[in-house]
């Protein structure tokens, strides 16, 4: 974080400074990082007290003094000997700080990118940030940190030496995406896909597009809408977006193209095409082709800052994986590949992952799709647990495992639709469905385990991935 006073902070959140029982006055420096969990405060850290559904920062803020900390923003006095900010709302303080940070940077250049989308969000923020580490001071979130929380938190990290900063921004219904705009003021807002995902929550695709749409509606006149053109309700809020547009995607339409998609086991290769340039060929180690179109967000961003196309194209090809569980190669022995997907399930995201397997799989070889519930759909959950099951007959997939009862209508929607006899079968648990996956699984198979994070199935993949590992 940059360097401010305990008054700046304070009168930034209309907070009271209780600097008693410590060396701190109003005049004193903090710089440290800002975090709300104990766990992770440094010495020089700033500890946000915030409230949980399970437990209360409050109660936390001496193990944090323990550990280093030299001010806790707090909703009320604690008895600690550490400097105390006493806000309304812990959270909403935690907010304020960001945008009062960002605020202060952006005077030295910092230019903000912020980026959302139903599926794609962290994948295309590891690619971005690979791209742009090499042409200055980047941050960007750690892990998938994109809510009222973790994307300040992220904006919090940004020093007077920080040329980019990333903010992923998701959201649970209308309005929370506004929320973090209105806090990071992107310089350019990227928006991936409008899905299924959380669909639930929101209220129905009708709501996801609203709040989707929050990225762009807010951005100046100078700044850039990065939008999908092949997803149609991305591309129409190129109308409700004052900033000029820049389209990606391999509509005839789309500024930033790909050409030539294909893909293997050892990842996807397409062409680039990019306005003034030269097209270039890249070959992404991140398996799948759904991630081409994250390879050309981040690549749109790239052009839009200056950099150009055959510098970007470099740095994605040293990406090795999207993300811890994201399309994670595994495995190895007897020629059997492990794909760990299982972090995140929408149908899309579910959809892609098992046109990957079908198309990775070499000729004569089985394909296993491991598979649990996509979590967050509301009364939209039967019926796109019975498509997957219909999609997996319908690719051919050699094998079908489900695991869990909330996913097991793609088991029965695969035996209706396919008549198997014993091609889909059903486990209750992990732990059946590994015994039955050590059993089963023979040389030269290729293996995607996929659920949303809820179903844990994750650690499920990770242990098949020790089991074929050299």
């Amino acid at each position: 974080m940059i360097r401010l006073t305990l008054s700046e902070i304070a009168d930034r959140l209309s907070g009271i400074l209780h600097p008693a029982g410590t060396d701190a006055t109003g005049e004193t420096f903090v710089d440290g990082p800002v975090e709300t969990d104990s766990r992770e405060i440094v010495p020089g850290g700033i500890f946000v007290a915030k409230r949980g559904d399970d437990t209360d920062g409050h109660l936390f803020v001496g193990a944090a003094v323990e550990r280093g900390a030299v001010l806790a923003i707090v909703e009320h006095p604690v008895d600690a000997a550490i400097a105390q900010i006493v806000v309304a709302d812990a959270v909403t303080a935690l907010g304020e700080l960001a945008r009062f940070v960002v605020e202060r940077v952006r005077a030295g250049g910092l230019t903000v990118i912020g980026i959302t989308g139903s599926n794609g969000k962290t994948t295309t923020k590891n690619m971005l940030e690979r791209i742009l580490a090499g042409e200055g001071e980047t941050v960007a979130p750690i892990r998938s940190f994109n809510n009222a929380v973790g994307a300040p938190t992220t904006m919090l990290r940004t020093t007077e030496s920080t040329r980019y900063l990333i903010v992923e921004m998701g959201a649970s219904g209308v309005g929370d995406i506004a929320r973090l705009v209105a806090m990071a003021r992107p310089d350019i807002g990227v928006v991936l896909k409008v899905g299924l995902a959380h669909a639930g929550g929101f209220g129905g695709i009708d709501a996801t597009l609203a709040a989707k749409t929050e990225m762009v509606t807010d951005l100046s006149p100078d700044g850039v809408a990065v939008l999908n053109a092949d997803d149609s309700r991305v591309a129409s809020m190129a109308e409700r977006t004052p900033a000029r547009v820049l389209r990606f995607g391999e509509d005839s339409s789309a500024d930033v193209r790909a050409s030539g998609i294909s893909g293997s086991r050892t990842g996807t290769t397409f062409t680039a095409h990019v306005p003034g340039e030269e097209p270039v060929s890249i070959t992404l180690r991140v398996l799948g082709e759904h991630h081409v179109w994250n390879a050309l967000a981040a690549l749109a961003v790239a052009h839009t800052v200056g950099v150009p196309l055959a510098r970007s194209a470099a740095a994605l090809e040293t990406l090795t994986r999207a993300e811890r569980w994201r399309m994670e190669v595994l495995g190895g022995r007897d020629d059997v590949t492990i794909i760990n997907d299982a972090y995140n399930a929408s149908p899309d995201s579910m959809s892609a992952a098992i046109k990957t397997l079908a198309q990775i799989a070499e000729p004569g070889k089985r394909t296993i799709a491991v598979l649990g519930a996509m979590s967050e759909l509301g009364e939209y959950s039967g019926e796109e647990h019975d498509r997957i099951g219909l999609q997996l007959v319908r690719l051919n997939i050699s094998q079908l495992v489900v695991v869990g009862p909330e996913a097991r209508r793609m088991h029965i929607s695969a035996i209706n639709e396919g008549s198997w006899d014993g091609e889909s079968v059903y486990f209750g648990d992990m732990d059946a469905a590994y015994e039955y996956l050590a059993a089963e699984i023979t040389p030269g198979d290729t293996v995607l385990v996929k659920s949303s994070n809820s179903a844990k199935l994750r650690f499920l993949g990770d242990r098949l991935g020790d089991l074929y590992s050299w």
